[in-house]
């Protein structure tokens, strides 16, 4: 696919495209990966949904597109998203981002479900031109963007221990002082409200370290930028490791950037913890969990010689959020409690030993925390 045209940040040009090649106009408010050099349909690729999720290929069959491939079904959104206000328009186009900006998504039930109903739907041909945030909508768990009460929140589907451990590591996180997207139980779904709020735009660590996930690189990366962020960034590990989260990727964690002046304020909040806790299921023994995350962790706070402050955490308070994380589901309060406080004791002993063995040729540096939430 050949493109001409430009890259927008709300009603800003930012970019220009020429056969493909990305042209700075204003650089300090481009996307992240096209700012550092990034190949366009590459950008465009990220952005889209999917095409592996049955869902999508319903959603693209509803919308007659002849082109299923990931570029075209970004464009034929504008490449526009609910978490950034990044969009693209050809030359031929005269678009503003009122034009292209969601304010609905009719499509959202066919997106979530894709039931029966949902496909026998009649829709006007005026309807079915109409855009929908769920081509922009990435991700492996079928979901989708409803608006309501004047908000955007995300629906997604899960198994009851997937549910489970999303909402519990949000509600422990929020309890422990952490930025954390606030998860909620939606019938047999989970939900959560947009965290950019329509004020922020979030960027994927991908967009700074593309898919290299190890935590001194990332650590390194973000400390250059602010030292507030390297922080922050530790405070995500440390759930990871806690809750046992072995699929944080460079697309679920990220950054958030004013969309007015470019600038970055913070990491964005913990979001996207589905895979993790006993989303797989419960192991014979609750306290024989991998060590592997632990000793991740630990190898990163000795390398840079990182006093870490580990929040304070007990059997009381572990065992209520595991309570009210998902009432209406048969979930072993036992088992999570002691998961969670056996890997909390490893971590501590950890933390203990690096405290009391520090190297003597750096200084150590102490956490702490400057917060946009």
């Amino acid at each position: 696919m050949i493109f001409n045209g430009y890259v927008m940040s709300g009603e800003e040009t930012v970019a220009e495209v020429k056969n493909n090649q990305t042209i700075p106009i204003l650089k300090e408010k481009m996307p992240l990966y096209l700012a550092n050099g990034g190949n366009f349909e590459q950008w465009l690729e990220s952005r889209a949904i999917d095409r592996h999720r049955p869902n999508s290929r319903i959603l693209k069959k509803m919308l007659h597109l002849t082109d299923t491939s990931d570029i075209a079904s970004v464009i034929h959104s504008h490449a526009a998203t609910i978490t950034d206000n990044y969009w693209v328009k050809s030359v031929e186009e005269d678009l503003q981002y009122a034009n292209i900006e969601f304010k609905e998504n009719i499509f959202a039930d066919i997106s979530l479900t894709g039931s029966v109903d949902s496909y026998n739907k009649i829709f006007t041909k005026e309807q079915l031109s109409s855009r929908t945030p769920e081509l922009t909508n990435i991700g492996s768990y079928e979901k989708c963007w409803k608006f309501e009460n004047g908000s955007w929140y995300m629906y997604k589907q899960g198994s009851a221990l997937e549910r489970f451990s999303e909402v519990f590591i949000a509600i422990l996180s929020k309890k422990l002082g952490f930025p954390t997207a606030e998860y909620y139980p939606s019938d047999s779904f989970i939900k959560t409200k947009d965290f950019t709020e329509g004020k922020y735009n979030f960027e994927p660590m991908a967009a700074l370290v593309g898919d290299n996930e190890d935590y001194s690189f990332n650590y390194d990366k973000l400390n250059v930028i602010d030292e507030n962020l390297a922080h922050q960034y530790l405070d995500i590990l440390f759930m990871d490791t806690l809750c046992f989260n072995m699929d944080r990727h460079t697309y679920n964690y990220g950054l958030l950037r004013d969309r007015e002046l470019g600038n970055i304020i913070s990491m964005a909040p913990n979001f996207d913890n589905n895979i993790a806790l006993i989303s797989r299921g419960y192991a014979t023994e609750a306290k024989n969990s991998s060590n592997l995350l632990i000793e991740l962790f630990g190898e990163l706070l000795k390398n840079k010689n990182i006093l870490y402050e580990i929040p304070f955490i007990n059997e009381t308070m572990v065992q209520e959020i595991a309570i009210k994380s998902l009432p209406n589901e048969k979930i072993d309060i036992e088992y999570v409690t002691d998961f969670v406080m056996d890997r909390y004791q490893r971590i501590e002993s950890l933390v203990q030993s690096l405290e009391m063995n520090p190297k003597e040729d750096l200084g150590i540096q102490f956490k702490y925390k400057k917060y946009l939430w």
